[in-house]
């Protein structure tokens, strides 16, 4: 299960079987001892559980400020400048849609491109959590016991509002690609009334998910080999120093750059591009519609 490839820094190891819970990946990383001392971290529409087995890891924000040990990411953590220092290290990594983040996380799921350790969320918790995992010795009985915690914690959490819900998945299913008033027209409701639901449960505006679920398919087409000016007219922006923009706004760097960076190889590796797959959504809720 680990990478042969030499230009990834790290072993990486993928469950098997995909999560009983739709919405979640999971991956296991390893440490080759080549890892640099600062990797810059890319936005991602996803919710990160990073879980800390062995070793040292660090978020460094842009003033600096580092925050240790396991922790959890924000939807679009990393869009300004964040590093992450590691040390001889095994972690496992879980990815959530922020709907099933609401579940899993509560309040934490709604981070807005934040950070915050599991120490300061869960205190004793945490490191119970990790303890009970580095103490497992494969990566799947890791994988298959996450996978079984995670599904215990959905099952008992209240969920977003099924409107909230369809709205985040209209927005993955097209790349980012809808209108917001399209999108709040589907549903019957306000434009203001969607903003402020989908933003109180999700953690961030709709029209900024759908910036970062189409720059997501963006960055990842121009990794695949794909030409700035092809990835621009495929995604919807309106000419290519449009795209050009939103890859400076997202990671402060180009299009010709950003393809380089090795976060967006270990996700070609660790999930496959361009990332889990989603549910075509169905029609709105019929409570939307009246």
């Amino acid at each position: 299960m680990g990478s042969d490839r030499d230009d990834v820094l790290w072993d990486i190891a993928c469950p098997k079987q995909s999560s009983r819970v739709p919405g979640i990946t999971m991956a296991g990383f390893g440490d080759r001892g080549i890892t640099p001392p600062s990797i810059r971290l890319i936005p991602h529409p996803a919710v990160t559980l990073l879980l800390v087995l062995d070793g040292t890891i660090a978020v460094e924000d842009a003033t600096g400020h580092q925050r240790r040990g396991s922790f959890v990411t924000g939807l679009g953590f990393g869009e300004t400048i964040h590093g992450l220092r590691a040390q001889t290290f095994e972690c496992l990594q879980v990815r959530m849609s922020p709907v099933v983040a609401h579940a899993v996380l509560g309040a934490a799921a709604e981070l807005d491109n934040a950070v915050v350790t599991l120490d300061d969320l869960w205190g004793r918790q945490a490191a119970q959590l990790t303890e009970q995992l580095g103490a497992l010795p494969s990566w799947e009985e890791r994988f298959a016991w996450t996978d079984a915690w995670l599904a215990r914690r959905c099952a008992a959490a209240p969920r977003v509002d099924p409107e909230v819900a369809w709205a985040w998945h209209r927005i993955t299913a097209t790349h980012g690609m809808i209108r917001i008033e399209h999108l709040a027209a589907e549903l019957g409701w306000s434009r203001l009334r969607l903003w402020s639901r989908f933003h109180a449960q999700i953690g961030l505006p709709p029209k900024r998910a759908a910036k970062l679920v189409r720059f997501d398919h963006a960055v990842h087409n121009l990794v695949a080999g794909q030409d700035a000016a092809g990835v621009a007219a495929d995604r919807g922006y309106t000419d290519q120093s449009h795209l050009h923009r939103d890859i400076a706004a997202f990671t402060g760097l180009t299009p010709a750059t950003v393809v380089d960076e090795p976060f967006l190889a270990v996700d070609d590796l660790a999930w496959g591009w361009p990332g889990p797959p989603t549910t075509r959504p169905r029609r709105p809720p019929r409570k939307c519609l009246g």
